[in-house]
C-alpha cells in the first residue's frame, strides 16, 4: 500500500483532528474524522443501516481543498484511468 498524506485539518492543534489520505493500491480514500452525535448519527441512518464495519464520520468544509487535492491524487493514480 502507498498511502499518500493529503492534509490535516489546518485550524485544529495537529492532534485529534480531521485528516485524510488516499491509498493508491486499494484505490480509496482514507478519513479521520470526528464522530457524529447521536441526531446526527440518527438522521443518517434514515437512509439505511450503517454495517459495522463502516463509520460516519464529520470533517468540516473548511477541508475542501484537501479533498480535492486526494481527487487528484486519485486521478494521477495509475489505476484510476
Amino acid at each position: 500500500m502507498t498511502l499518500h498524506f493529503i492534509a490535516k485539518d489546518p485550524e485544529t492543534n495537529g492532534d485529534h483532528c480531521p485528516t485524510v489520505w488516499f491509498d493508491d493500491v486499494a484505490q480509496e480514500f482514507v478519513v479521520q474524522g470526528w464522530k457524529p452525535a447521536a441526531a446526527l448519527l440518527a438522521k443518517c441512518l434514515e437512509a439505511g443501516p450503517i454495517p459495522a464495519d463502516e463509520a460516519v464520520v464529520r470533517i468540516p468544509a473548511r477541508m475542501a481543498d484537501a479533498l480535492k487535492e486526494a481527487l487528484d491524487v486519485a486521478a494521477r493514480s495509475a489505476v484510476v484511468r
